[in-house]
């Protein structure tokens, strides 16, 4: 009898797994790609189908991944701040009300160092705005390599020299690290207990999630990917770096764990998963809100598109040094991807739609957009400028003068005069597309004396808009691009038409 079921065992015929394909284009592609290490998961109706390391989490100790290897997320970091961050909404003090109101102003939950308002008012950029990025906050990083001399800030440094509101709170959404930053640090104000600690404690222990942990956690270490750069076809290892915004990008997590934080947020009930957060709340977090166009969409931690291939997708993606992270939730299908990379490679994006084409009969590749022709020189934003940049340290004299040709000239104090590059006009889409509400982008090389710019080769990037007789916005000092990410420091602009 046991003779003849081992031979209808071989009998049977082997049906190939539903991700074989995507197995070999993994492999096929690591190599070209110079990826040390891919973890992928996907889960459905509350079932994880498929979860798996492919490469090296550590190349030099010859580590391999597997779906339990901590993958550095950068901004899929966002999404677990606003969950620690609901936390607190939902939980109330002795008189009934929540610690945390969505929509107080976030200065109420901060110290002596307070958000300023350059234009409008402070008191408008409300928690919910910091966390759905329309505060008025702008673009802002900064990474500390632990090779380096440089220390890292206090949060009250940080928003004394850069908390500034460069728009007006609510009138459009830009994407900052630093409202994040400070979402973290609202946590740990309120709660009494570190960042670090509270979300430890409150969610990913709740979670069920033990590889996930913000910055390498104590006793994590074995099971962390190093970072590796992106030089040709053998990236260096990149020596650890934090950041003065640890709640945009400092967590770690496996594609195992961030699975389940995913099925956790589409709902599913899975055993030694608490429900930190009511449906509501959830729900909540993933309200669409339009960012630059009516599609696209960004919630409480979750970038939230509209009709994708006839789905709407919830979702976030992290990149920076040494790291490429995605991850993909379809609420209607309830279905969730993740891809998690060591190295900051186009291979993790390539097999999440891969993913995507094969568990949805609809997906198709997005096509790439065609460049809009640009649009004609506003008559307003002609003639010369006058002002300043704002640092923590001092104003700079600034003039810009926009020529008829659409050229435009740019002396900063008292150094060289120089052409403003790669400049753009075009109406703010938060404004009803009215003639008169344009921004005006470009770049141009400068010195804004500040030491941690410079600690690095770096541009100034202008966003600025027009407010009839004023041209007023941000001035990024971004780093070149190098073998380490550097920094974007952003800083207040005024202009008036002389």
């Amino acid at each position: 009898m046991r003779l003849l079921l081992t031979w209808l065992l071989l009998a049977l015929p082997v049906f190939a797994d539903q991700f074989d394909g995507i197995r070999d284009f993994i492999r096929s592609r690591m190599a070209a790609e110079a990826a040390p290490s891919v973890a992928v998961a996907v889960a459905r109706d509350g079932r994880i189908l498929w979860e798996e390391g492919f490469g090296w989490a550590d190349r030099e100790k010859r580590v391999a991944a597997n779906e339990h290897t901590m993958y550095s997320l950068a901004s899929i970091t966002k999404p677990f701040t606003a969950t620690g961050l609901m936390t607190l909404v939902e939980q109330k003090r002795a008189d009934g009300t929540s610690k945390i109101d969505l929509d107080r102003p976030i200065n109420q939950y901060l110290g002596n160092a307070k958000l300023r308002a350059r234009v409008g008012n402070a008191d408008d950029a409300t928690v919910r705005r910091v966390a759905m990025h329309t505060s008025g906050l702008p673009l802002h990083y900064q990474f500390f390599y632990e090779d380096e001399p440089y220390r890292l800030p206090s949060m009250d440094e940080t928003i004394l020299r850069y908390g500034n509101l460069v728009t007006i709170p609510g009138e459009k959404y830009e994407y900052s690290n630093l409202g994040y930053g400070i979402l973290g640090y609202v946590i740990a104000r309120v709660s009494g207990e570190t960042y670090e600690d509270y979300m430890r404690k409150a969610v990913f222990l709740r979670l069920g999630l033990t590889h996930t942990s913000v910055g390498i956690g104590k006793g994590l270490e074995k099971f962390a990917a190093v970072r590796y750069g992106s030089s040709g076809s053998d990236g260096p290892p990149i020596p650890f770096f934090d950041f003065n915004h640890r709640g945009a990008g400092a967590i770690y997590s496996s594609a195992h764990d961030l699975i389940r934080f995913a099925m956790f947020h589409l709902g599913a009930r899975l055993p030694g998963q608490a429900r930190i957060l009511s449906d509501a709340s959830i729900a909540e977090m993933q309200k669409f809100a339009p960012t630059r166009t009516q599609t696209n969409g960004y919630g409480i931690g979750w970038f939230v598109n509209r009709n994708v291939n006839g789905y709407d997708v919830v979702t976030h993606t992290g990149g920076m040094n040494g790291v490429a992270t995605f991850l993909h939730m379809i609420p209607s299908e309830k279905l969730a991807i993740v891809v998690l990379c060591n190295a900051n490679v186009d291979l993790p994006g390539e097999v999440a739609e891969k993913l995507l084409a094969a568990m949805l009969p609809n997906w198709k590749a997005r096509p790439s957009q065609p460049p809009r022709p640009p649009a004609p020189l506003p008559p307003a934003l002609k003639g010369t400028w006058t002002g300043a940049l704002s640092t923590y340290k001092a104003d700079i004299p600034l003039v810009l003068r926009v020529l008829d040709s659409g050229e435009v000239h740019a002396q900063l104090g008292r150094q060289i005069e120089t052409l403003l590059t790669d400049v753009k006009w075009e109406p703010d889409p938060f404004s009803g597309q009215k003639p008169e509400d344009v921004t005006l982008s470009g770049r141009m090389p400068g010195d804004i004396g500040i030491e941690e710019a410079s600690r690095r080769p770096y541009y100034l990037q202008f966003n600025l808009k027009l407010r009839g007789n004023l041209l007023n916005g941000s001035a990024s000092a971004i780093s070149q691009p190098g073998r380490r990410d550097g920094s974007g420091l952003t800083q207040w602009v005024e202009l008036k038409k002389d």
